[in-house]
């Protein structure tokens, strides 16, 4: 006789608790920006308009928006992406970071319309701007993606970069008081070299207490920040305080056909060399890590250091390796500082840069390419700061030095979602 067994009574499903997540963030900030930029519409009379142009050697003709119709146009576009990030379904959520970006630029790029408006600004020198203060973020980017796809945490970009600046000068000087003038160049080409070496030199003790050691490397990091912030003021004020500012800096020089390039043409005219370099290091990263068998390595020690030591792998030494040559991009990225920009030292000079430089390697996801569109957000902010003290906008010039540091914030708090660092990042090996 078959049994009949009573099914139990579903049981109620539980309301969805809501949280207020980093999405809600966004969407309210967006909202809320647009209702700022519909506002300052109405300031404007309708016959406003913002010129751009585009540079005489490009002959390209200037480029007229009204203003008014511009700035509501970027209000809606921004409440459309406030509402999409808030009422966004579970299967579209992939798409929010990418168009939380694109409202994130139409933003910026509303506000140089807003403080343009009425006068005439040119778009060749600020995109030339934004790739030439994207430079040091970038290279700073680089050396951390070379460090931490090994697994190893670097935040000591910015004294490694402090450490080159310092060192790449201090020899400079010397060399200019013992050469004749008309060898100037050989002493700035001795200067950047030692500006790298400098770099490599203090990324080995990073080396040397996070791996050989084991200590904590985040601990590590911040004390070789300390430390170069200590040693190079010294070195600034026993040794380099009679200097003067202005001093000799890496020559200039254009790029055939690339200068010939409409609209980008300026940024490959009248360059130095570190800034070109740039270039160089951002592809030949990415050939070298994602498509030869040291990048293969690299990778596999930073995701699965066992499994790469069973493969015969020597784990620390290709981490003390890449430590090292991450110690000589940094290096670099200072000697750009103190050898093509300035022509001299101060304390400090880097200004934040390595950790700028740290928050486009998360934004890139680890990846050159990726982390050089963050390295041209920041640049693009930073020049945009600047252009708006040329344009005597009337806001204070502290605000303005603040958009950077302001974005690298907004980025760190998740702006483009998740990102996945090496799964080995941070965790000392130890052969078994």
């Amino acid at each position: 006789m078959t049994t009949i067994t009573p099914r139990k009574p579903l049981e109620p499903i539980a309301p969805r608790r809501f949280t207020l997540g980093r999405r809600h963030l966004y969407a309210v900030l967006f909202v809320l920006f647009s209702l700022a930029l519909l506002s300052n519409a109405g300031l404007h009379a309708p016959e406003t308009t913002t010129t751009f142009t585009f540079g005489a050697q490009d002959g390209l003709a200037p480029l007229v928006i009204p203003t008014q119709n511009f700035v509501t146009a970027a209000s809606f576009i921004s409440l459309a992406v406030g509402l999409f990030a808030l009422a966004a379904p579970e299967h579209q959520r992939r798409w929010i970071g990418p168009v939380v970006g694109v409202g994130a630029f139409t933003l910026l790029l509303s506000l140089l319309v807003i403080g343009a408006a009425g006068k005439t600004t040119d778009a060749s020198t600020l995109i030339r701007s934004s790739f030439q203060l994207a430079t040091p973020i970038m290279i700073g980017a680089l050396a951390g993606i070379w460090c931490e796809r090994s697994g190893v945490i670097n935040i000591a970009i910015e004294g490694m970069m402090l450490v080159g600046a310092c060192f790449g000068f201090w020899v400079l000087y010397y060399l200019r008081l013992a050469v004749p003038a008309d060898q100037y160049g050989v002493a700035l080409t001795v200067g950047v070299v030692v500006a790298v070496l400098g770099g490599g030199l203090i990324a080995l003790l990073h080396a040397w207490l996070s791996i050989r050691f084991a200590i904590d490397q985040i601990i590590s990091g911040t004390v070789i920040n300390i430390l170069a912030a200590g040693v190079t003021a010294f070195i600034r004020r026993e040794y380099l305080a009679s200097t003067e500012a202005g001093l000799d800096r890496l020559p200039t020089f254009s790029i055939p056909i690339l200068k010939d390039i409409p609209l980008i043409g300026n940024i490959f005219t009248n360059g130095q060399p570190i800034f070109y370099l740039m270039f160089v290091l951002l592809i030949g990263s990415h050939i070298v890590l994602f498509y030869t068998r040291w990048g293969l390595r690299t990778r596999a020690i930073g995701e699965k250091p066992s499994a790469a030591d069973t493969l015969g792998i020597n784990v620390n030494r290709m981490r003390w390796t890449n430590v090292f040559i991450a110690g000589l991009i940094a290096g670099l990225g200072g000697a750009w500082f103190s050898l093509e920009v300035t022509g001299t030292f101060t304390e400090g000079m880097t200004r934040g840069s390595g950790f700028i430089a740290l928050a486009a390697m998360i934004f890139g996801n680890w990846t050159p390419f990726g982390a050089f569109g963050g390295a041209l957000l920041f640049g693009f902010s930073d020049a945009l700061g600047l252009r708006f003290q040329i344009l005597d906008v009337p806001v204070p010039y502290q605000f303005l030095q603040m958009v950077p540091y302001i974005i690298t914030l907004v980025v760190l708090a998740g702006l483009v979602g998740k990102a996945y660092a090496p799964k080995a990042i941070g965790v000392p090996y130890k052969k078994e």
